[in-house]
């Protein structure tokens, strides 16, 4: 699958696309694989039959439904939001691979027993991994080969744009680096919207026999069908597989909706997974603040996104390592001032906090008062940075010095950004 970029939340896609697509923090709602399943069949996408499970004799139970329906064969699949789970590994057990096959319930719930309250390890989840608390058991598809499908938006083709290669089943991001002419793309006219001439293409692109082209191109129609209606930012189906019998079928599924749809799709939306997602992010979304968690040692407060962004490029560049996006909007108050300071003390990656505040329509001077006032409230035991400039910045810094604050007061943003890869140095 497209790995994660909000550092570990947004995608990544311009190894996909070369560098097409601008990257940025995004809220993007995931959700597991047997729920995508589920709605990519509400569309009349065809995927395999499946049930989910939460504990071994569910899953037994289940799997002996599947089986009753299905071809006699199935697959258990840990439910993590993180790709990479069929290679993935278990490590307090040393159980390798999140994606099994079984030919019986009976050995469906074994191994289910073996992934569920398990930590599975991909490349994608990092060294903590992810608990597994789900597993999806699907009929075994009889597949005669693997392909990779993707829906995206791009903003340098200005709308939708279909990623597709012949090679599925793999690392996406492995094969553009190795094989590029491997990666097809098809640009999308959102308002005409995907003919049917141009799903033809894109079977035809995938290597469908002539024969099969019809059902491979209504499946890819369908599945824009799905990108549009529910206001995905990715759509993303690897592998994509060609059965036996030539038809073409969605084996795994992947999809992000934009979080400034959601009073749009409240059905989808209260599929979100919260033990899936970071603490720290769902925390910042209750007070309209923009997180990200990285994996440095300086917290970072500033207002407004692109300042955000050119803090943590700015201080990575100067050998710097930020803990965290933070973005605290343009109105900051005492209230957004408290949380935030909350929310960067409470990460235990923070050994140090720098505040950067760049006034533009709102004054400094209120800024610095809200601080002070949220710091009655906040404790804050680590060194502390703080830039103010702009609107009101001199009678800000007076608030500052005279408040009696234990501070490093930086005057510009590069002073800022110098003292706090200074003082993280020595931390």
């Amino acid at each position: 699958m497209l790995s994660n970029f909000t550092a570990k939340g947004s995608e990544m896609l311009s190894c996909v696309t070369n560098g097409a697509m601008s990257l940025g923090f995004a809220r993007n709602l995931s959700i597991h694989e047997y729920q995508s399943k589920g709605l990519l069949k509400s569309f009349g996408v065809d995927t395999m039959i499946g049930e989910p499970a939460a504990t071994p004799a569910e899953a037994e139970r289940k799997a002996k439904e599947v089986l009753a329906k299905g071809s006699g064969k199935l697959v258990v699949k840990s439910q993590i939001h993180a790709g990479g789970r069929g290679i993935g590994v278990f490590p307090r057990t040393g159980f390798q691979g999140g994606v099994k096959l079984a030919d019986s319930a009976k050995a469906a719930g074994e191994l289910a027993s073996k992934m569920l309250n398990e930590v599975l390890v991909t490349k994608q989840t990092g060294p903590d991994g992810r608990l597994v608390r789900t597993v999806y058991l699907e009929d075994a598809a009889p597949v005669k080969r693997e392909m990779y499908l993707a829906l995206l938006m791009d903003r340098a083709y200005g709308g939708p744009v279909v990623i597709a290669s012949t090679e599925g089943g793999v690392d996406i991001e492995t094969v553009a680096h190795t094989n590029p002419n491997a990666i097809l793309k098809f640009p999308v006219d959102i308002n005409a919207g995907m003919s049917t001439e141009q799903a033809m293409d894109i079977a035809r692109g995938l290597k469908f026999d002539e024969k099969s082209v019809p059902q491979a191109a209504d499946q890819i129609q369908k599945l824009y069908n799905v990108f549009i209606e529910t206001d995905a930012t990715q759509v993303e189906i690897n592998p994509f597989a060609e059965t036996t019998d030539g038809k073409a079928i969605c084996l795994d599924a992947k999809f992000n909706f934009d979080d400034n749809a959601e009073y749009r799709h409240a059905d989808i939306f209260a599929m979100r997974d919260p033990l899936e997602e970071d603490p720290f992010e769902l925390e910042a979304m209750k007070h309209d603040l923009n997180w990200v968690t990285l994996d440095g040692n300086v917290g970072c407060v500033v207002n407004g996104a692109g300042l955000a962004m050119a803090t943590l490029d700015y201080m990575t560049l100067a050998g710097g390592k930020p803990a965290n996006f933070l973005d605290l909007g343009g109105g900051v108050n005492q209230k957004t001032a408290q949380e935030a300071l909350a929310l960067v003390s409470k990460n235990p990656q923070t050994k140090m906090i720098f505040i950067n505040i760049f006034g533009g329509i709102v004054s400094t001077a209120m800024v610095a008062r809200a601080l002070l006032e949220a710091m009655k409230v906040v404790k804050i035991d680590v060194p502390l940075v703080i830039r103010l400039d702009g609107t009101d910045s001199v009678e800000a810094r007076k608030i500052l010095k005279e408040s009696g604050l234990k501070y490093t007061e930086a005057t510009s943003f590069e002073d800022g950004i110098d003292k706090c890869v200074t003082i993280s140095k020595w931390l």
